[in-house]
């Protein structure tokens, strides 16, 4: 019983957490938080030795093959569903309108964000180009803003590995940031 259904189910969830961990510390690499990943790792490390010891002591249970296989798999959807909710770092949002975009612009910077606007020259003719750069957890509220106001606009959205704190940011900092500050 044990061989057959609770060793590989222990190895899927223990699996299921050393890719989770991977998945997040790659990401904080990635995004410049380079003093928590080390400790992530860490233990993302020791988990995989536990796991691989237990699959190397029973290599003629294939269950346990299946077990590994399928934390990997449920570890890499948790990891990116973990990262999601945190949302960490901060976006460019560049918007590209043709119409009248002073509402927009308006309504942004009277809920906070810092908008930058120019004026390009489309194959249509003038255009208005907006750069918005916030947190990740705003993006959603700033879509619905621009759908709102400019439903037609071309936009796009840029993740920003590292943002200076001038004076065009928003107020609040992120305090996983702060903390956990990116070198």
């Amino acid at each position: 019983m044990f061989d057959y259904f609770i060793l590989p189910f222990l190895i899927l969830l223990a699996r299921i957490v050393d890719v989770s961990l991977d998945t997040i510390r790659v990401i904080l690499i990635a995004k410049g938080y380079r003093r928590v990943a080390p400790f992530i790792g860490f233990f993302q490390v020791l988990v995989w030795v536990i796991t691989i010891t237990r699959i190397m002591a029973n290599l003629d249970n294939w269950f346990t093959y299946i077990g590994y296989a399928g934390g990997f798999a449920l570890g890499t959807y948790v990891g990116m569903r973990i990262e999601e909710k945190l949302a960490l770092g901060y976006e460019l949002v560049r918007v590209v309108t043709r119409a009248d975009a002073s509402q927009l612009i308006g309504s942004l910077r009277e809920k906070g964000y810092p908008v930058t606007t120019v004026t390009g020259q489309g194959k249509d003719g003038e255009v208005g180009i907006l750069f918005i750069v916030l947190k990740r957890k705003s993006i959603s509220t700033v879509i619905e803003q621009i759908k709102r106001f400019n439903p037609r606009a071309f936009y796009t959205i840029e993740d920003m590995r590292f943002v200076s704190h001038g004076s065009n940011l928003p107020a609040t900092e992120d305090k996983f940031r702060t903390r956990f500050r990116p070198r």
